[in-house]
């Protein structure tokens, strides 16, 4: 499994979204994904386990459901997984938006 450096000021600034009518893009060579995420959001599972870099590389370019232990809740689409941190794309609603996250403030996922 091949990892993809953070960018520049990673983490805990998000990107910027791209010009109109081209995706926002992380990293040289990362684009967001061309269609938006599930129209459902799926049920929180049960149970809740420390969140381990390498549980989180299985969703690496899927679709996945964040929980974070602040109450927030989104879509999100990981590119990067580093030691403590992930990073990829938030779905705000209308557009993905590249930003960074660090492991201890997710509280759980899943993907898709």
């Amino acid at each position: 499994m091949s990892f993809l450096p953070p960018p520049p000021g990673f983490p805990g600034q998000p990107g910027q979204p791209g010009q109109p009518g081209q995706p926002p893009s992380g990293p040289p060579g990362v684009t967001a994904p061309s269609s938006p995420p599930p129209g459902f959001v799926p049920q929180q599972p049960a149970s809740t386990f420390a969140v381990d870099p390498r549980a989180i590389a299985g969703c690496l370019f899927r679709n996945t459901y964040v929980w974070l232990v602040n109450r927030n809740q989104f879509w999100f689409f990981p590119v990067f997984v580093g030691r403590t941190s992930v990073a990829g794309f938030q779905w705000n609603g209308r557009f993905w938006v590249y930003t960074g996250l660090s492991l201890q403030s997710i509280q759980q996922f899943t993907c898709f």
